[in-house]
């Protein structure tokens, strides 16, 4: 079943069977992936090299995305779940030890994806526009999947919760191995796409094809806010 006519992958193209927007508030959770300075925050270059600019200018789109529409959408669909009683929990990526030595080996992997966020590091906290409210749940997973690493599967059970509404970073990377996760374990998952995001717009938009209609729902952040309104 698809609900809206994007991101629609070649397995869905010839799909007609089309149903509503339907998200009960009173068994949904959101889960907001990642969203910490780490990922969102421009870095700060101080007489930086030409390497150092050029790759800060590669860069600039994924930044000015975060700030004009995937921070203020996540503060949007916030302030609503808080308003309404809705469950907010977040993950973020942050070791156990010091030395990083109990981190899953892709965060051990050399390049981009290499990443040592020990405790205290005042990098892996999450921005303070999105800070996470007292008796909300924050996870802390050493994992792409915030299920795999964590015990947020049976937490989620544990409170009624049989739907997600997933936003954060990166769409393709950890947002794409934990929607895949709560798929595999037979949660409802609503992927927001103007309030998660990729590197570029380009894998942006791959994954969010990719995900589409088989492991969730890709929609945005006035439908997803329209839906839980109507159901109220």
């Amino acid at each position: 079943m698809k609900v809206n006519d994007r991101h629609v992958s070649f397995y869905y193209e010839n799909d007609d069977d089309y149903g509503p927007i339907e998200i009960e508030p009173r068994k949904t959770a959101l889960l907001v992936i990642d969203m910490q300075h780490v990922f969102i925050t421009r870095p700060k270059l101080e007489n930086p090299t030409e390497s150092e600019l050029a790759n800060a200018a590669r860069w600039e789109q994924f930044y000015q995305a975060i700030d004009e529409t995937v921070v203020p959408n996540n503060q949007r669909l916030l302030a609503y779940c808080r308003a309404h009683g809705i469950e907010v929990v977040f993950a973020k990526i942050q070791c156990l030890k010091k030395s990083g030595s109990d981190r899953s080996l892709d965060q051990k992997a050399t390049g981009y994806n290499e990443l040592l966020l020990p405790p205290g590091d005042p990098s892996a906290e999450i921005v303070p526009e999105l800070a996470p409210q007292p008796d909300e749940i924050v996870v802390t997973k050493t994992t792409d999947s915030a299920l795999t690493g964590t015990n947020l599967r049976l937490v989620l059970h544990n409170m009624g919760i049989d739907t997600v509404i997933v936003t954060g970073v990166l769409t393709d990377q950890c947002v794409s191995g934990t929607v895949r996760s709560l798929a595999d374990e037979s949660f409802k998952v609503w992927l927001i796409e103007d309030a998660c995001r990729a590197s570029t717009q380009q894998i942006q938009d791959n994954e969010l094809e990719i995900l589409n209609n088989i492991y969730c729902h890709v929609i945005n952040t006035d439908e997803c806010l329209e839906a839980l309104a109507k159901a109220e």
